[in-house]
């Protein structure tokens, strides 16, 4: 007998017939002889509603007024599932993050869980009867509800699976699995019947937008299995594991990652001294704008040209500042380009083939596309091209890695 925490997203509990049907789904898990603890974000669009009402209230709500706000979104949802359930004959009762006692720091809107306490949890569970809880939400050390930021139900999900050493945390989505890449640019992307938590974090740190990387980082921290499901179609989905070594057929890539909200900017002509970089990049840093990749050319005439990449977003902000700088330091010029896109390869196959990243160059340069940057890790080859270039970029890769559905493993 297992014990399973599921986790229902937003669009899996959006609708009164939706939440019935969950209670069908944790129905037929129990049935089966499987401890089952439940975890529940808002009803979609109800998270949007609440902070649409704070904002008529405040422009700049308070924080730890707009988590007590916040917070009742997951408490609707877990009321009604545990009542869809004892309406089935099946014994349950819901909780909030407060009274399981999911302690957080203080952070409110983006607190980070520090420890729960699973003995309500484990008791309920021995007296047969499933445990709903809401996602998202905590209590710090003074009984401040708190919240847990964009994706805090799958962090929450992970969390209490780590606590009470579940054997599957299985996350319920609108998609059946993670894919080779995304199959609304690749029709023959291929679902994954396995992916390591390195990759996966790899893939979600790139924009692979399944799962949230926080709840993937703790995973692969307590080793909780994670499995991705469609919420309503039944099939295995994407189990993510630590072992790498249990697939001997291991593919060199496992997915393309692509991220369409990237921007560019190069500073010109800057006096080639030592702590040149420190100069560019502190008070970009200072800003509290994340660079991602960074490019400096070797030096002519004791200049050199440094170029890095921001989230588009942060694109104006970032080009102010390194414009100062720029006067600063003397400096000819700073340029930038916000049509870019950043197309990753993925895989722990990587480390024992050599030879990728040459591959990924040959089948970008057949179709004329330009790679202005480069950076690579273990497990990763990141290359920045022009925006319009995106998605034929990623068909050319999924085809040159044989990850096509119907082509055999690319040894």
């Amino acid at each position: 007998m297992a014990l399973i925490v599921q986790k229902f997203g937003g669009t899996s509990v959006g609708t009164v017939e939706r939440i019935q049907q969950v209670a069908e789904k944790v129905k037929k898990f129990r049935a089966e002889g499987h401890d089952i603890v439940v975890v529940v974000s808002a009803m979609s669009g109800e998270t949007n509603r609440l902070v649409a009402l704070a904002k008529q209230i405040s422009d700049q709500p308070v924080p730890r007024e707009l988590d007590v706000i916040l917070s009742t979104g997951e408490q609707v949802t877990i009321g009604l599932l545990a009542m869809a359930l004892i309406e089935r004959g099946v014994p349950a009762v819901s909780y909030t993050g407060n009274q399981v006692r999911i302690l957080t720091d203080g952070a409110h809107t983006k607190a980070r869980i520090l420890q729960i306490d699973d003995q309500r949890i484990r008791a309920d569970l021995t007296a047969g009867r499933v445990v709903v809880v809401a996602g998202f939400q905590g209590v710090d050390a003074h009984g401040n509800i708190t919240t847990l930021g964009r994706g805090g139900s799958d962090t929450t999900g992970v969390a209490l699976a780590a606590a009470l050493k579940a054997d599957e945390c299985q996350i319920y989505t609108d998609v059946d699995g993670v894919y080779t890449t995304d199959p609304r640019v690749v029709a023959q992307a291929r679902r994954l019947e396995k992916i390591t938590f390195e990759e996966m974090l790899e893939m979600a740190s790139l924009g692979s937008k399944v799962l949230q990387i926080r709840a993937v980082e703790f995973a692969g921290k307590y080793n909780v299995p994670l499995r991705v499901l469609h919420s309503f179609q039944e099939g295995p989905g994407t189990l993510i594991t630590i072992d790498e070594e249990e697939t001997m057929e291991q593919p060199i890539i496992s997915g393309i990652a692509f991220n369409r909200d990237e921007a560019k900017l190069t500073i010109r002509g800057v006096p080639d001294n030592p702590g040149v970089a420190f100069k560019i990049l502190g008070p970009v840093s200072g800003a509290n704008i994340e660079v991602d990749m960074i490019v400096q050319n070797v030096s002519h005439d004791n200049t050199t040209d440094f170029t890095f990449t921001v989230h588009r977003n942060e694109y104006l902000n970032a080009q102010q500042v390194l414009e100062a700088t720029a006067r600063e330091i003397g400096a000819r010029e700073v340029i930038g380009d916000t049509k870019i896109a950043k197309v990753s390869i993925v895989g722990v196959g990587m480390r024992s083939h050599a030879g990728v990243a040459s591959r990924m160059f040959e089948a970008l340069a057949k179709e004329s596309i330009n790679i202005q940057m480069i950076s690579t890790s273990e497990i990763k080859v990141s290359v920045v091209i022009e925006e319009k270039y995106l998605e034929l970029a990623v068909r050319a890769l999924h085809t040159a890695f044989e990850l096509d559905a119907g082509s055999s493993h690319n040894e």
